[in-house]
């Protein structure tokens, strides 16, 4: 890999109830996510890709809601005004917006499922 590439070409993040997730993230992130049903113990719904990078949510026996292991950041424009919206869907803002000097903003908050995700912003 060159040191200037981007390392994250997929994300996955663990949910239980597919329908609520998708409901939360599509009203969160004001995007469309499209369901993927590969079988009874196996949902995806995937988010918008772009330069061939995307992620979805997953239901599977084997994926668990949590705040163990690695934390994403989804990019977005306006950070308080996701977070506000996550807190009208269910979720909860664990962190308010917060300066990260010249690399930008972010913010922090717990989805509808137990999970814990970054908000990412240049402004």
């Amino acid at each position: 890999m060159a040191l200037d590439a981007q390392p994250v070409a997929w994300f996955e993040i663990p949910v239980s109830d597919m329908n609520r997730a998708r409901a939360f993230y599509e009203a969160v992130l004001e995007v469309s996510l499209q369901p993927l049903d590969l079988g009874e113990n196996f949902k995806m719904a995937l988010f918008p890709a772009s330069d061939h990078r995307a992620g979805a949510l997953m239901q599977a026996n084997s994926y668990e809601p949590s705040y163990q292991g690695p934390l994403i950041y989804l990019g977005v424009d306006d950070i308080d005004a996701t977070l506000d919206r996550a807190a009208q869907h269910g979720g909860k803002v664990i962190n308010a917006k917060m300066s990260i000097g010249e690399r930008g903003f972010v913010g922090h908050f717990e989805d509808c499922e137990g999970n814990r995700i970054g908000l990412h912003s240049l402004t």
